[in-house]
């Protein structure tokens, strides 16, 4: 075999080639940055363990399971001041869930309204929720929240006005707000699967639906067939079981309403703060987003017959999703996170129990810090999921 056939040969590896060739330099440059980050942190827990033993403390969870020998105002399940610190921590976690789950949804309404109404060819309505946006955006959230407390503190009634008056289902006080809970009596277990079975059978009617246009064309009124398919089913058998779900309505006993789900000042100020400053900023997303929109949509639209409310329902509201909903993530994320200023109106929140009460009376600060982030982490990190998920659903699909 000649030497032109057999082609030069291939050089042997070399150890300077690790940061002088480009084929090996990236993976070298990044592991070197790997060991010099892990060497870092394990220095830094080296050195906590170690400052921490100096103090007479060791790095343990046990806490957890001692007594919490406190009380919590606002609690979703059963709690006592004999439980565990777990137990507080969790009924914490709970209520920071509850907020942000309120929150969001509220939030997402008013940015919405907001947001179109900004856009509203009517003046008034234009600069009125010019000002709201531009008002809220520019003060910081911490002031809102204790002026809502204040306002809630201050304008409503106390509980003894409403002595030999007729309250209804609902109970506005300055101690917070009364409304009727549910009574779950024999049968009520059987009434709740079939509603659950019936809106899995109104999701499987909208994916078959979607598919079904598709294909054809053709339009299924989803929403006409999935309320009757909910409502049909649930009001006969709640008649069938003998009205298994009752409502306890709040009354006046002594000096304060007893009954109903009481839902209390400091997490009714909190609730309407975090919606309304957070609204504001979704509203200029979804003003935004729409803007995004091309003109000539609309004008098409209309030319087809549409009224302006079916236009921006059918035809602007879809396609600008793919621009409102990556920043919308950040909000909710933001608005969890917010929900931390709790301890400023004496709502107990995961900060509240666990990052306040409990680290104090424990002194486990770093234990209590590090369960507490985790917590933050983890849902902010399932928001994410699910926005990222929905964000891939409404994007628009590229031939």
């Amino acid at each position: 075999m000649s030497l032109a056939a057999s082609g030069p040969p291939e050089a042997t590896f070399r150890l300077n080639m690790l940061w002088t060739d480009e084929r090996y330099r990236s993976g070298f440059i990044q592991a070197i940055a790997m060991i010099l980050l892990m060497l870092a942190f394990a220095w830094l827990i080296n050195n906590t363990v170690q400052n921490l033993s100096d103090l007479g403390k060791d790095f343990d969870f046990g806490f957890l399971w001692e007594p919490a020998n406190y009380d919590i105002n606002q609690r979703l399940i059963d709690y006592t001041s004999r439980d565990s610190n777990a137990v507080a921590a969790l009924v914490g976690i709970l209520n920071t869930l509850l907020v942000a789950v309120l929150g969001c949804i509220a939030a997402t309404f008013i940015g919405i309204v907001a947001g179109v109404a900004r856009l509203s060819k009517n003046w008034i309505v234009a600069k009125i929720m010019t000002v709201y946006v531009e008002t809220f955006r520019n003060v910081p959230v911490l002031i809102w929240i204790l002026l809502i407390a204040a306002v809630v503190n201050e304008s409503l009634p106390a509980p003894r006005a409403y002595r030999g008056l007729d309250t209804g289902p609902f109970v506005l006080t300055n101690r917070g707000f009364y409304v009727p809970a549910p009574v779950m009596e024999a049968g009520a277990g059987v009434l709740i699967a079939i509603v659950l079975a019936s809106i899995a059978a109104v999701i499987a009617l909208r994916i078959w639906a979607r598919r079904r246009q598709a294909a054809t064309g053709q339009q299924t009124p989803v929403l006409l067939y999935g309320f009757g398919i909910i409502v049909v089913p649930a009001v006969l058998f709640y008649f069938i079981l003998g009205r298994p779900i009752t409502l306890e309505y709040p009354e006046l006993k002594g000096f304060n309403f007893q009954g109903g789900i009481f839902m209390r000042d400091s997490l009714i100020a909190l609730w309407l703060a975090l919606s309304l400053y957070t609204g504001a900023f979704i509203a200029e997303i979804v003003r935004s987003g729409i803007l995004a929109v091309s003109h000539g949509q609309s004008e098409a639209a209309f030319a087809l017959g549409l009224r302006p409310n079916r236009t921006m329902n059918l035809v602007i509201l879809p396609q600008a999703l793919r621009v409102i909903v990556p920043p919308l993530i950040s909000q909710y994320l933001n608005l969890t996170k917010n929900s931390s200023l709790a301890i400023a109106v004496g709502y107990m929140d995961a900060t509240g129990t666990l990052g306040g009460i409990t680290l104090n009376q424990t002194g486990r600060e770093m234990e209590c810090i590090l369960l507490l982030m985790a917590f933050y982490l983890m849902v902010s990190l399932m928001i994410s999921a699910l926005m990222n998920a929905y964000n891939s659903r409404v994007k628009l699909v590229e031939r």
